[in-house]
């Protein structure tokens, strides 16, 4: 891997390695710009480090404590983000559902919300262009948003037992049903960068790590080509300083490696840490919140999940998590909310399941060793649907500090009405779908997914943190690549949408400052 000295100025550094750096940081290096990304977490080799164990592998979630706060508090760690070189990829589902053309202006159609200041034909390209990078696995035919240009790189994944009784629910009350698109391999592919990459084998521990590189994590697609372009990872560097120079503009990042603070010069700096520490960051700095909106506008996508008992022998831990997929209710008739959602079929990991049974049915003891017997024979089906940007929603500094001396975030957190709203008709219709599948003791999980915003972009500086090419308002070298950019927060899963957000942002950047960044590599 190349590596350049802390004394030398680079052409960029790029903070966070999850769906937001990654690609970004292999699009600059192939452009040849001398880049350095920093990642908080450890440089793991899944075949060495990935054990097919939930306790094990907790070692891939963001563990440092988070304050949770207001009326609907959420969970971190899991939930929310991770750490290690490819960032929450390494432990999310690889769902990767693309986001329909109205998801970007709920303003305009329902009149609340915000507007994203770009369209859906300014991100399909680079949709098509992850995908089959990726090689994402979908159906041939998709029932729902426009045409696609060009086929998913596979074949679908197989429909595990809870898919299939969805689809049975579903069929039954006439709702369509189609294979989801997941970012995991059904047959093996030949990755740019990397090489082969082998067939997804159907184990189901998704969330723990993928092993063999099935699942497209940013570790073993973006991250390998990033290297063969000449990009150096520094893992377990924690970034706690962007300082200016006397222009206004970064001029390093400070960071800490091995208990020591070490500073790395550059001429641009790309934050992708995520929604909380983005936002963190800035506040700490006091960075590019001209417009008083970073930390603002937290959203949360409504996640409630339904789960039943069947007579059938699931086997819940096998096969993708998310195997079918439903977008009919992304824009529901009749409803009585902003927005819309998508319906999910859900496979899960024995120790998730027993934890959440404790968590949303208060069982303990006996009661929960009892419940934990029927754990072969559950199936779950969840939403994904749109959050509004409320003002009571917000993220801050608290006064209590990290072991780093650092002051925690606190996250304030309430679903709006529009939220029970939305939920009220999504527990119904679910619960519906599962009585036609033949399910009983069916119980529901309420839960919000994905922490989103925080430093939105928009086409004013007064209301927004960035423009829509990812450049901060304030510090003109200052790029945000992540979901604390979003808008809106879509009725879709978020990691394809943040990855082709950054192609975007980086072939911008790359258009409006590529002459002086491509000036410093021959110096």
């Amino acid at each position: 891997m190349q590596t350049y000295s802390t004394t030398e100025t680079i052409d960029a550094v790029i903070i966070g390695t999850g769906a937001g750096g990654a690609p970004l940081l292999a699009r600059l290096a192939k452009a040849g710009l001398r880049v350095v990304a920093l990642e908080a977490g450890t440089h793991w080799n899944p075949a060495r480090d990935f054990a097919t164990d939930e306790k094990a592998q907790e070692k891939l979630f963001w563990n440092d404590e988070r304050l949770s706060a207001g009326n609907d508090p959420l969970p971190f760690g899991s939930n929310n983000s991770g750490t290690g070189v490819g960032g929450s990829t390494l432990h999310y589902t690889a769902y990767t559902p693309r986001a329909q053309p109205d998801d970007f202006r709920i303003r305009t159609d329902f009149g609340v919300g915000q507007d994203w200041p770009i369209g859906f034909d300014q991100i399909e390209p680079y949709y098509e262009e992850v995908e089959q990078f990726l090689g994402v696995s979908g159906p041939s035919s998709y029932p729902w948003g426009p045409a696609r240009k060009r086929a998913y790189a596979l074949g679908p994944l197989p429909v595990n037992g809870a898919g299939q009784l969805m689809e049975r629910g579903c069929k039954e009350l006439g709702i369509k049903t189609s294979p989801a698109a997941n970012a995991a391999l059904s047959a093996p592919y030949y990755q740019e960068g990397v090489g082969h990459r082998p067939a997804c084998t159907n184990r189901g521990y998704c969330q723990a790590g993928c092993n063999i590189g099935a699942k497209a994590s940013m570790d073993v697609t973006y991250i390998p080509l990033a290297i063969q372009y000449g990009a150096e990872i520094r893992s377990e560097c924690f970034v706690t300083q962007l300082p200016k120079n006397a222009s206004g503009k970064l001029s390093e990042v400070v960071y800490i490696r091995n208990g020591q603070e070490e500073r790395q010069r550059c001429r641009y700096v790309f934050l992708c840490a995520g929604t909380i520490e983005t936002a963190r960051l800035l506040l700490l700095n006091d960075l590019a919140n001209s417009s008083g909106q970073v930390g603002r506008n937290v959203m949360a996508h409504p996640g409630l999940q339904i789960w039943g008992e069947f007579d059938e022998d699931i086997r819940p831990y096998k096969g993708i998590p998310g195997a079918l997929i439903s977008e009919d209710t992304h824009r529901p008739k009749q409803a009585d909310f902003a927005g819309g959602y998508l319906l999910q079929s859900i496979g899960v990991m024995p120790v998730t399941y027993m934890t959440q049974m404790a968590r949303g049915r208060g069982l303990w003891g006996n009661a929960l060793k009892q419940a934990a017997l029927a754990y072969n024979h559950v199936a779950g089906i969840n939403i994904l649907g749109d959050c509004l940007p409320h003002a009571h929603n917000y993220m801050e500094l608290s006064q209590e500090k990290d072991n780093r001396g650092i002051p925690k975030p606190r996250v304030y957190f309430s679903n709006g009405d529009n939220e029970k709203r939305m939920t009220a008709h999504a527990d119904k219709l679910m619960r519906d779908i599962w009585a036609a599948a033949g399910a009983r003791n069916v119980w529901a999980f309420q839960r919000n997914a994905h922490v989103i915003g925080t430093c939105r972009m928009g086409n004013s500086p007064e209301i927004a943190v960035v423009n829509a090419d990812g450049q901060s308002f304030d510090i003109p070298n200052l790029y945000i690549s992540d979901n604390s950019t979003f808008p809106s927060a879509l009725s879709v899963n978020p990691a394809l949408t943040i990855m082709a957000l950054a192609l975007r942002t980086a072939d911008r950047f790359l258009k409006h400052e590529g002459l002086k960044a491509q000036s410093s590599v021959s110096q």
